[in-house]
């Protein structure tokens, strides 16, 4: 089995905007794909705002922490799943039942991970 890491990314705006009623619908569609995935699911968890990140960069004297992600951007890295699976395509069909993928404002990223005997 191989291993994947699921990027779910969105507008923090968008969520931010998101009504109780519509984060209960969000929550109850992460259950459904966290039932979905079963054991092949081996973590996840949503991320604190991106404006709380710290960023490394090499500097002259070694790492310069800066607040932020790398980059500015509409969409920020929310959160992530880590799952097993047996090739792309059940990785592909697993994320495509996270709410994300329907919704205009996000989407996911779908990286096997590189694999160390």
């Amino acid at each position: 089995m191989a291993r994947y890491l699921i990027l779910i990314y969105g507008d923090e705006k968008q969520w931010d905007a998101m009504t109780p009623e519509e984060w209960e619908r969000h929550g109850a569609a992460h259950g459904a794909f966290a039932a979905a995935a079963g054991p092949a699911n081996l973590g996840g968890a949503q991320l604190q705002p991106a404006s709380t990140a710290t960023s490394l960069r090499a500097g002259d004297s070694g790492p310069v922490p800066t607040d932020g992600p790398f980059v500015e951007t509409k969409e920020v890295l929310g959160g992530y799943y880590l799952i097993e699976a047996p090739d792309l395509d059940a990785a592909i069909a697993l994320a495509s039942r996270l709410p994300e993928v329907a919704a205009s404002h996000s989407g996911v990223e779908i990286r096997p991970l590189v694999e160390r005997n």
